[in-house]
């Protein structure tokens, strides 16, 4: 039975605890998180999206306030890390230094010097360390990139990728919308493409941003097109200055030679492959989210099970990489190479 540890118990917190607790072969032991009312605050609604636990009963789990008690006492397997973004190169050191493998969420860090610490940190005490990219386990996204890769359809000539949103609220002492800390719009809800769009085509040559700033000159929208060898065009866009009853959206579009893929969470249904003959269709999907299916790749792999490569630390560097080029394209207005 594993030993899970979940550090920072807010929306995605408790998100990864309702995972672990899906399972039969895991099971959370510690809770850490700074916040003296958390089982109160447990009990309220949060996030943009729904499947983050709530009404939690805390039995058998025991509460930390300092990160270093519950590794010293909690005899953990792994934690799902779950903190504000500037926090996770520091706890992963941490916590891969005392031999505990890690579930980082998205994105690994704020730039890529502290992605190669992290890197450096793994390799260092031989623990797992992934990173939480859960769009490359997102059933529909899963599909999409089974179809590329098979060839049926021919090549990709065109994707567009979108994910829209309200001003993320929900956080403590609001740090979601604090760049310093989270990264902004960019790093927390734009590189969920970013890293997809690498994933399915590889690493840009070169990257095309523009970019609308908000309330305390913050960036809130991005429009970015990525720049391949091959010509195909494929550009993502994000925001979150959308206004409250807005909601959230996230879909795509793949251009095939020979089909159309559509994702769309707006349309029914929402994911369908239109062939250049016969009719539009829906193929098979699996029936877990992303967050369930990388929590399981997560925990088969330290387990010692064979599993497919998803997702490597070195991709979760470069995905940093590629938004560093953006923001440096919306800055300087211009065509930026991707080191």
């Amino acid at each position: 039975m594993l030993r899970i540890g979940i550090v920072g118990f807010g929306f995605m917190g408790r998100m990864h605890f309702r995972c672990w607790q899906d399972r039969q072969d895991a099971q959370v032991v510690a809770v850490c998180d700074a916040n003296p009312n958390i089982k109160e605050d447990t009990k309220k609604a949060i996030g943009n999206i729904d499947g983050a636990a709530s009404a939690i009963d805390f039995e058998g789990i025991e509460l930390f306030s300092d990160f270093d008690a519950m590794i010293e006492n909690a005899n953990l397997d792994a934690i799902s890390l779950t903190l504000p973004t500037y926090l996770h190169v520091e706890f992963s050191e941490r916590a891969l230094a005392r031999g505990v493998n890690v579930l980082c969420e998205k994105p690994m860090s704020l730039d890529v010097a502290g992605c190669e610490r992290m890197l450096a940190a793994a390799q260092k005490s031989g623990k797992t360390l992934q990173i939480g990219h859960c769009l490359r386990f997102w059933p529909e996204y899963v599909k999409a990139k089974e179809i590329v890769d098979s060839g049926k359809y021919g090549k990709v000539l065109a994707g567009t990728f979108q994910r829209l949103g309200a001003p993320p609220g929900w956080s403590q002492d609001n740090w979601f919308i604090d760049e310093k800390r989270s990264g902004g719009v960019a790093l927390d809800l734009h590189i969920h493409d970013t890293d997809y769009v690498q994933y399915l085509f590889g690493m840009p040559k070169a990257v095309y941003s523009q970019g609308s700033r908000g309330k305390g000159d913050a960036l809130i929208h991005i429009v970015t097109q990525y720049v391949y060898e091959d010509d195909v065009v494929v550009t993502a866009e994000g925001g979150w200055g959308m206004m409250p009853g807005f909601g959230f959206e996230m879909s795509f579009n793949l251009v095939m030679e020979t089909a159309t893929i559509v994702y769309d969470l707006t349309r029914e249904p929402a994911f369908k492959v239109c062939p250049a003959e016969g009719d539009a269709f829906t193929p098979e999907l699996a029936t877990d989210d992303g967050y369930i299916a990388q929590v399981d790749h997560f925990a088969r792999t330290i387990q010692g099970q064979d599993v497919p490569e998803v997702i490597t630390l070195e991709q979760s560097r470069d995905s940093v990489k590629i938004v560093t080029a953006e923001r440096q394209s919306i800055e300087e207005k211009k065509q930026v190479t991707v080191e």
